[in-house]
């Protein structure tokens, strides 16, 4: 009986921690600030587009073919993935070398 409701006390506390992580992780991704949602962050905004020629792999600054690039983005392996630019917003876009926008941070979190 003592085994089964130890058992029972350590399956509470186990279920109400993780509800509790939970509510944190979900309050954080309802920030309007850090929300795709919001204009700022958004890839219809034309400063975080490809369209606009601050973003797009077009311009030589972004080009895979420029080895002193600043922007570029690399994986573990060390190969080039993308470029990210930064927006007049403030915002951080990353773009593969497609120009596919692939993320972004919103302003003030880099």
């Amino acid at each position: 009986m003592k085994i089964f409701s130890k058992l029972i006390v350590t399956t509470f506390f186990l279920i109400s921690g993780s509800a509790n992580s939970q509510a944190n992780s979900i309050g954080q991704s309802l920030n309007f600030n850090n929300s795709p949602l919001n204009y700022e962050n958004s890839s219809l905004n034309y400063n975080n587009s490809p369209l606009n020629y601050n973003n797009n792999p077009l311009n030589y600054n972004n080009s895979p073919l420029n080895f002193n690039a600043t922007n570029s983005v690399y994986d573990a392996t060390g190969n080039r993935v993308g470029y990210e630019t930064k927006g007049p917003t403030g915002v951080t876009n990353y773009f593969d070398n497609s120009g596919n926008r692939i993320g972004y941070s919103p302003k003030g979190n880099r």
